[in-house]
């Protein structure tokens, strides 16, 4: 049969920086560490360069069936990842030197709940990212993590507004009842305004080390969510709702302070290199949203 790749030249000669295949269906088995290896539905792209300038292209079902072998027979891994990416380079001998490929997905966990511990499942977004460039590995993971965050600014005001009604209500006594106080507080004159929150995500992506043989999808989420305090939730009853909104209280957080925190902690994470950190507060009290964007800060890496 005929084979154009290989058996004709470009009409037009040119060195290419990516060539390949982008929204592959895939499934897969993850192996995050520890935690038992399990499937997902992943969307994939794959890519080498074409540095040959006369070259007709390259071989992308090469490319499809090394995915497709991963698939069947492997767990996506550091290790898995490193050898995909040799696999890419060495299936297009003289055509190709780097290599890309990007997996996305949903990463499902069982969190339990503040109080009551009642579990319920959590999807998390990942995307790993491994490249091969000039003889160097680079391997990316980015997960992306809901959490609850309340202004500070519209906190001080809610707390006036509470300050003005108990004048009103009590005046200036100095011999006030403290059973009717406490009556009153638990009454909508007595809380006449609460602060606005809102559901915010933070994007997370680090690099990650050689020394990591196991993607750590687990632990890049419990660091972040640890860091803010104030994680989204599946299952709650009361007593969970009620500590949900203790704690949102104990963590007002501008976004700017969110990606302060992030940032500090994963600057103590000795396992990644470097990491980008991007904050959304999709705004209740404003119809556009309230964003920080953060970077480790080395030489040559993430730019914000």
């Amino acid at each position: 049969m005929p084979d154009i790749a290989n058996q004709t030249q470009a009409q037009t000669e040119g060195a290419l920086d990516w060539v390949g295949m982008s929204n592959i269906e895939m499934p897969l088995v993850v192996g995050a560490a520890n935690e038992p290896e399990r499937p997902v539905s992943a969307l994939v792209d794959a890519f080498v360069n074409l540095k040959d300038p006369k070259a007709k292209g390259i071989h992308m079902s090469r490319l499809y069936l090394l995915l497709e072998d991963l698939s069947n027979n492997d767990v996506l891994s550091h290790q898995s990842l490193g050898k995909l990416l040799h696999d890419f380079i060495d299936s297009h001998d003289g055509l190709a030197d780097q290599a890309y490929v990007k997996f996305s997905f949903d990463y499902h966990l069982r969190r339990k709940a503040l109080i009551s511990k009642k579990p319920g499942w959590k999807a998390y977004p990942v995307t790993v990212v491994g490249r091969y460039d000039d003889g160097q590995l680079y391997l990316q993971l980015g997960v992306e993590v809901p959490y609850s965050s309340t202004c500070p600014c519209s906190a001080a005001l809610a707390r006036q507004l509470i300050q003005d009604a108990f004048a009103d209500q009590f005046g200036t006594d100095a011999d006030v009842d403290a059973e009717l106080v406490h009556r009153w507080l638990g009454t909508t004159q007595g809380i006449v305004a609460t602060p606005h929150s809102q559901r915010s995500v933070a994007e997370v992506k680090v690099v990650m080390g050689e020394q990591i043989s196991e993607l750590p999808i687990i632990a890049l989420i419990d660091a972040i969510e640890h860091a803010l305090q104030t994680p989204v939730q599946a299952a709650v009853k009361r007593e969970d709702e009620q500590e949900f909104a203790r704690l949102n209280g104990q963590n007002l957080m501008f976004c700017e302070d969110a990606a302060r925190r992030l940032q500090h902690a994963l600057n103590q994470q000795s396992a990644f290199s470097d990491f980008w950190i991007r904050v959304n507060h999709y705004e209740s009290l404003h119809a556009h949203d309230a964003v920080s964007i953060t970077t480790k800060g080395i030489p040559n890496g993430f730019k914000a």
